[in-house]
This record gives C-alpha cells, structure tokens and sequence, in this order.
C-alpha cells in the first residue's frame, strides 16, 4: 500500500537519489534537477510543509514541492506557488502517483491560504490536472523557457482572472 505524506528532512538523501534517477528518462532535463530541490530548500520560498513524498514497502517512489512564485502585476506582486519538481520513480510511473501527489500538496496549498500554482512542464501530462498556459490567464512569460512549458492552475477558481502581469520562472 502506498502513502503520501509530508516530506522530513530525513527523507533528503532518498529524495535527491529519487529526482536524480526520475528524470534521467524525463522529455525535457538538464541533470541538475536533484540539485535544484536542495537550492529551492535554502531559499526564502521553500515551504516545508508543501513538500510530499509518496511511500510503498518504505522506499520513496515519489515527490513533488511547492514553493512561493512572485508574479508581477501594474498593481503590485502577487505570491504564488511553483510546483517544481514532480517525479515518480521509472519502475512506478502511469499509476497515478504523480497526480495523488499533487492533489495532497494543492489540497495542504488551499489550507495555507495559497490560491494558485505555476509551473514548467511537458503540457501534455499536466493539462489532464487542470493546468493550463498561462496566457489564459492574461500572464505573460518573462523567462528563456517557451511559452507551450509555463503553466498556470487555480487551485482556488477565478483568483486569476483580474490578474495582468508577468511570470519569470527562475532557477
């Protein structure tokens, strides 16, 4: 039986070796991903609370994060969240595990006050969550990353439909 639960800081080593081997059959990866996870922790932004891991027979499988995400608007800027990364290991992938793993973070995201959700991604996979790009949503993108890989979901509906401005995903 699985289980996903909040992610602790014993779990880092397991979750580095996890994100390590994921994406090494990801579409889009530049191999610094496990190395991104440690930099987003000692950040400002990092969340502890909205880091999950998914557990079957006491091995981590799965992991997603959540961390703050300014977005600048002609009002002022806005926080909110960049899901960044989600992997599932290779032996446990089109289970569902991804999608479970998301549903924990967003639902424990909504309980802390946080509305919306950001993210770069393959938009094949993610628009079957609800993502969708986010110039829908009236955001232009202020990064190298093409437009088709930044996408946007409401975790809460209509939060960003009065919303003009830009999102710059940076590493």
């Amino acid at each position: 039986m699985m289980e996903i639960r909040q992610a602790v800081p014993n779990d880092y080593p397991a979750i580095y070796q996890l994100v390590k081997g994921a994406f090494k059959t990801a579409q889009v990866s530049d191999g610094t991903e496990q190395d991104f996870v440690t930099t987003l922790r000692k950040k400002e932004t990092f969340i502890p609370e909205l880091e999950f891991v998914a557990v079957k027979e006491g091995k981590i499988i799965g992991h997603v994060m959540l961390s703050e995400q300014e977005i600048k608007t002609k009002e002022n800027r806005n926080t909110f969240l960049l899901l960044a990364p989600l992997c599932v290991d290779f032996n446990y992938r089109n289970q569902g595990i991804g999608g479970a793993l998301m549903d924990a973070a967003f639902e424990k995201a909504v309980e802390m006050a946080h509305h919306a959700v950001f993210l770069v991604g393959n938009p094949e996979y993610y628009t079957r969550y609800g993502f969708r790009q986010i110039n829908e949503f009236g955001l232009k993108n202020k990064s190298a990353i093409p437009d088709q890989f930044i996408l946007g979901h409401e975790l809460v509906q209509g939060v960003l439909s009065d919303i003009e401005g830009e999102l710059e995903i940076k590493e």
